[in-house]
């Protein structure tokens, strides 16, 4: 088993998950396989490693000892993937695919240090998800990161990071809004083609509030950047100017109290951001060592 690093690995991300269901969405593999896996293992070590409780999963004694042996292999593994990069000694640049929240405001966070790790160049093109996927199809791009879901053949689709839409407005907001603040607002909307929108629009109908089709939209846009500086330069003294973007874009702006945040009423509008790359490179040893980093990235 340990001349073979994958069952172990996903052992880790059913631990890291506490979920078999989550850990098949992040390894990009169905359930079945999971479970398979985690059989393997358990049949190889003839002891249990995990229990399955309705709230998640439970290590046993076993599984606990086994957890700190599959971290040191990973560690160790990591410290030969970027030697073996080194081997490899071949100049690229890596080019990325992202949306627009990835490319503007995670990627920056950790350039760097994905220079580090494969020792050479990288650029981010930032553009809509769908536009990311044709750049990877045509070979345009070595992996693309995106904020929703465009299914191609011949890509693999990873789970990454959960991101969490929120209203915002450059005016103090209520921590949880109500029907009649959203109907009150001035709204800078998203485009009606954007992801970002039509999850809005389904989190407004589970919480049973009016579609902000029906809202005081004084402008659209696609572009967030245009979104957030209208906000931004919107009247402080006159009826509220709102609209909704990733908190991850705009958490700088809250903590500096320039922008205030808000959240519909028991609910949260979170998103999964992905992860994608051809098929015919999952073994590239580039593709392996930015992903392996990119799954540490929260």
């Amino acid at each position: 088993m340990l001349s073979d690093f994958t069952k172990l690995n996903t052992f880790l991300i059913v631990v890291k998950e506490k979920s078999f269901s989550k850990a098949s969405a992040k390894l990009g593999i169905s359930q079945p396989a999971v479970t398979q896996q985690m059989r393997y293992i358990e049949d190889y070590l003839d002891t249990k490693v995990l229990d399955r409780k309705k709230n998640g999963i439970r290590l046993t004694k076993e599984g606990e000892k086994l957890l700190l042996i599959a971290q040191k292999l990973q560690k160790s593994i990591i410290v030969a993937e970027q030697q073996l990069l080194g081997i490899i000694n071949k100049d690229i640049n890596f080019i990325f695919a992202a949306s627009k929240v990835i490319g503007d405001y995670v990627l920056p966070t950790v350039l760097n240090e994905i220079k580090t790790t494969i020792n050479n160049e990288v650029t981010i093109n930032v553009d809509f998800s769908h536009n990311c996927i044709s750049s990877l199809l045509d070979k345009k791009a070595d992996m693309a990161l995106i904020e929703s879901p465009i299914f191609e053949d011949g890509v693999i689709y990873r789970d990454w990071m959960e991101d969490e839409i929120v209203i915002f407005s450059n005016q103090p907001l209520p921590k949880r809004v109500r029907n009649e603040d959203l109907q009150s607002y001035k709204w800078v909307c998203r485009d009606h083609e954007s992801h970002t929108r039509k999850l809005f629009k389904e989190s407004l109908d589970i919480a049973g509030f009016q579609d902000c089709d029906t809202f005081n939209v004084i402008t659209e846009s696609s572009s967030l950047t245009a979104i957030m500086q209208t906000v931004l330069h919107s009247s402080k003294t006159d009826t509220p100017t709102a609209s909704i973007a990733s908190y991850r874009a705009l958490r700088e702006y809250e903590e500096d109290g320039k922008l205030f945040i808000s959240r519909l009423p028991k609910l949260t509008m979170k998103r999964t951001l992905y992860i994608a790359y051809l098929k015919e490179r999952k073994h590239d040893a580039f593709i392996d060592t930015v992903l392996s980093f990119l799954m540490t990235v929260k």
